[in-house]
Order: structure tokens, then sequence, then C-alpha cells
């Protein structure tokens, strides 16, 4: 990932915009610290689950209980008072 200072970017956005769209990312920075990322449309990153997957998983580990120092803890416990 090519890095790019803020002043640069506003000079040569044309420039930085084309890159981008041949499949470059870009790490904006002002005063060496990161303020923008410019990746491609379309480009998501599938390191991390989705929103959905997530709370999907958590449901089902709800649903099955989970065993938190053996006390047992399931969906239906959160709602006894």
């Amino acid at each position: 990932m090519r890095r790019v200072l803020l002043t640069v970017l506003r000079r040569q956005l044309r420039k930085l915009i084309n890159d981008v769209e041949k499949g470059e990312e870009i790490l904006v920075t002002r005063r060496g610290r990161p303020v923008a990322k410019l990746l491609p449309h379309g480009s998501a990153k599938t390191d991390s689950p989705s929103w959905t997957t997530a709370c999907e998983r958590m449901m089902a580990r709800l649903e099955e209980g989970a065993s938190l120092r053996g006390l047992k803890v399931d969906r239906q416990e959160l709602y006894r008072s």
C-alpha cells in the first residue's frame, strides 16, 4: 500500500484516482499519521467476518449456551430475574 501526504493528494488527485481504479490502495497521511485510505470500489476486505455473520455466530452461541468457569449461561438465563 502506497503512502501519500495529504498535500500531494490535493495536487495529484486525478492521477491518484486513476491509480486506485487500476487496483492500487493508497493510504493518505497528515503529519505522518494516517487519515484516510483510498480503495478501489467493490474491494471489500474479507479478513474479518461481516456484521451479519458475527451476529449469527453470537446468537448461535447464546442458543447453545456458554460455560463461564463452570456456570452455564444461555439465552433463557439472560431473561430470568
